[in-house]
């Protein structure tokens, strides 16, 4: 890896959810972090408090590893003048991290000489950039010591107090590091300084999903059903858990090495244990009818937005485009649904069946993996074993 001037290579800072690779030695890392943390009273989040960005010290969060999920009960507070994200490509990503993740792969590198209570920025090597956002940037690094590859989140903190998106950034964290799928990507740790905050993220090489899409145009029926299958299970996993996502789209899956789909982006997921919720978030052609027409909504906010990404892997675009935000409000209010002639029946009826005005209509989660259409068009044989529909 290029290893660029630390200085020089955070002054133009803005976010994009990118990714890391996950191995057993980094989650010792982890492990051993949060075995030293309990004598570090520098540390935030050691008892499963809430992230504090206080300007102070340079502080960390070292306990995101193999223990019991703390309550996140995080209020879900409405964006302030949200409008839905234009969907930009990202610059490609490294083929040398790409290397560097199978080199970790075939040899097992990434087992840490020491234990660490607290990460700094001095503990990376930072390399170019992978993306660019709102609220600062995403660079490909590798950790000096186990010399694994990392994405590396570097938000300003000046830029997430003007926009109020700290709340957010807190709740992202809370949730997303305790979430263990291999279809969703992990945030393995955080720390902060005066300026920043930096989030350790699974490298995902093959880059954003949006971008495979805007390349092919349009999926085949058999990688569609493979990513909705994919991203079915991990919808599972969250909502067994009591996450909502909320803001299920393509921009917000990355592909990782295998071309494996993982949910990258948890900025409007909540953690709602008594299911129902208000607040009006996502993405325009994503949102279902009891969003827009301000009733409550629950976990089968995920369902309508998988029915809306599995027709837009199959077209090239979402099922209710309309000219302006209105027209696309009513499309959405009436379930306005046309499909092409190219798409199959059996596609036509899951996404039929997704795309139902009542959300206590919509096929669950565990019809969606035992669809035929799923069924019949995957590129494995081995389905895990159903969760329980909640």
């Amino acid at each position: 890896m290029d290893v660029q001037s630390v200085s020089r290579g955070l002054n133009n800072a803005n976010p994009q959810r990118v990714a890391l690779k996950e191995t057993q030695q980094l989650k010792t890392k982890f492990q051993e972090c949060l075995q030293l943390t309990g004598t570090n009273t520098q540390c935030d989040g050691q008892s499963g408090q809430k992230p504090s960005f206080s300007n102070r010290n340079p502080l960390c969060n070292s306990q995101l590893s193999h223990q019991k999920d703390t309550e996140m009960a995080s209020k879900a507070m409405e964006r302030p003048n949200h409008n839905p994200a234009q969907r930009k490509v990202p610059p490609d990503g490294s083929a040398n991290a790409v290397e560097g993740n199978k080199e970790n792969e075939d040899t097992g590198a990434g087992k840490p000489q020491t234990s660490k209570s607290c990460w700094k920025l001095e503990d990376f090597e930072i390399g170019k950039p992978l993306g660019k956002g709102k609220f600062g940037n995403v660079y490909l690094a590798r950790e000096k010591k186990s010399k694994y590859i990392v994405a590396l989140k570097v938000l300003f903190k000046s830029q997430l107090a003007k926009s109020n998106v700290e709340h957010q950034l807190r709740r992202e964290i809370e949730i997303q590091s305790h979430l263990r799928h291999p279809h969703i990507l992990r945030l393995f740790g955080y720390f902060y300084d005066s300026t920043r905050v930096y989030l350790i993220l699974e490298f995902a090489p093959k880059g954003e999903l949006y971008k495979e899409l805007t390349k092919q145009q349009r999926f085949d029926e058999k990688k569609s059903s493979n990513y909705i299958r994919q991203l079915a299970q991990a919808l599972k996993y969250c909502h067994a858990k009591k996450v909502i996502h909320r803001d299920i789209k393509p921009e917000n899956l990355l592909l990782g090495i295998k071309g494996d789909l993982k949910i990258a982006d948890f900025g409007w997921s909540v953690h709602a244990p008594s299911s129902r919720r208000t607040t009006i978030c996502g993405t325009l052609d994503y949102l279902p009818p009891e969003m827009i027409e301000g009733r409550e909504h629950d976990e089968k906010v995920d369902l309508w937005s998988l029915g809306v990404l599995c027709y837009e892997f199959l077209v090239g675009k979402p099922p209710f485009e309309a000219e302006g935000h209105h027209a696309t409000y009513n499309r959405i209010s009436r379930v306005d649904l046309k499909f092409p002639d190219y798409v199959s029946a059996g596609a036509r009826d899951l996404i039929s069946k997704l795309l139902i005005h009542d959300p206590h209509k919509r096929l669950p989660l565990n019809g969606v993996l035992a669809h035929p259409w799923i069924r019949n068009n995957t590129q494995t044989v081995n389905f895990p074993p159903p969760l329980p529909d909640q």
